[in-house]
C-alpha cells in the first residue's frame, strides 16, 4: 500500500519494520489520513509472519504532537454522529496498536504530546532520547485524554495519572523512566543503537511465545488470584508446551545452539 503520511522501512534482515510517521512540518500530528494509514499499516504488519518487531518512530523534530488542532476544530463543529465516529476511529488506532501480537517499540526522540504520549504508552516498549518530552496536555485545550487513557494509566499508574492528566506538565525523559513510561533513555546519537539492542533481544525469543506472553499479561494484570486464574495460567503453559516452537526452543537450549527462529 502507498502511504502519504507514513514511511515503512524494513530492517536489512527484514525481521523488523520501522514505521515512520512522516508529517514533520506538523510534528506528526494526527489527522484523518494519518489515523487511517497508521491503523492499516499496523494491521498489515501484524499479520505478516516475517515481521518480528514493529518500531514506531517520527520524522522531523518530534515523535508526535498529538492531534492536528485544525482537524480537532473540524470535528468539534461537525454533527454529533460524525464527531463520535471520528473519535472512535482514533480510539481504534490505539486499540490496534496495543493489541498487536507482534512486539511493538516506540522510538521517541522529541515531543510526544497528547496522542503522541498515547502511542508511546500503547507500544509494548518505549525507548526515549534524553531530549524527549511527554505530556497529556489536553486540559490546556479544554479537552481530556480520553481515548489514550487506558494505555497511559496502564503505563504510569492511576496515581501519576491524577497529576499529569490535570496539570498537563511536561514530563522529561528521565522522569518518564522513573514513572514507568520509558523503559530506557539514551543520548540522541545512541537512540537507534538502543532500539537495535531491544530488537535483537526480541528476536531471540519465540514469536508464538511472545504473543502468548502479551496475552498473558492482559489476563493476569489487576486480576484477583483466584482458582479460575490459576487454572487459566496452567492451561496456557500446557498449550504452549505442546507446540513445535516450544519443542524447538527446548531442544536448541539442550543442544547449545540457537533456535531456528533465530538461526541468523
Amino acid at each position: 500500500m502507498n502511504y502519504t503520511t507514513l514511511e515503512i522501512e524494513p530492517r536489512q534482515d527484514g525481521a523488523a519494520a520501522w514505521v515512520w510517521m512522516d508529517r514533520p512540518a506538523l510534528h506528526n500530528a494526527f489527522d484523518e489520513t494519518l489515523i487511517a494509514e497508521l491503523t492499516q499499516a499496523l494491521r498489515s504488519l501484524d499479520a505478516d509472519a516475517s515481521v518480528r518487531v514493529i518500531v514506531l518512530a517520527g520524522r522531523g523534530k518530534s515523535f508526535s504532537a498529538g492531534a492536528d488542532l485544525n482537524a480537532m476544530k473540524r470535528q468539534g463543529a461537525a454533527a454529533e454522529e460524525d464527531n463520535v465516529a471520528d473519535a472512535r476511529r482514533l480510539a481504534e488506532l490505539f486499540r490496534v496498536l496495543s493489541e498487536c501480537a507482534t512486539p511493538t517499540v516506540a522510538r521517541v526522540h522529541g515531543a510526544a504530546i497528547g496522542g503522541g504520549m498515547g502511542l508511546a504508552s500503547a507500544c509494548d516498549i518505549c525507548i526515549a532520547s534524553t531530549q524527549a518530552s511527554f505530556a497529556t496536555s489536553e486540559v490546556r485545550l479544554g479537552l481530556i485524554p480520553a481515548v489514550i487513557s487506558p494505555y497511559v494509566v496502564r503505563a504510569i499508574g492511576e496515581r501519576q495519572s491524577y497529576r499529569y492528566f490535570q496539570t498537563a506538565e511536561r514530563i522529561s525523559a528521565a522522569r518518564a523512566r522513573e514513572i514507568g513510561l520509558a523503559h530506557e533513555v539514551a543520548e540522541p546519537e545512541q537512540l537507534d543503537a538502543q532500539v537495535e539492542v531491544i530488537i535483537d533481544a526480541l528476536l531471540s525469543g519465540g514469536p508464538k511465545a511472545q504473543a502468548a506472553s502479551t496475552a498473558l499479561i492482559r489476563r493476569v494484570a489487576n486480576a484477583p488470584v483466584s482458582a479460575e486464574l490459576i487454572d487459566d495460567t496452567a492451561q496456557r503453559i500446557a498449550r504452549l508446551r505442546s507446540l513445535p516452537e516450544a519443542a524447538e526452543g527446548l531442544s536448541a537450549f539442550l543442544d547449545k545452539r540457537k533456535p531456528r527462529w533465530n538461526a541468523s
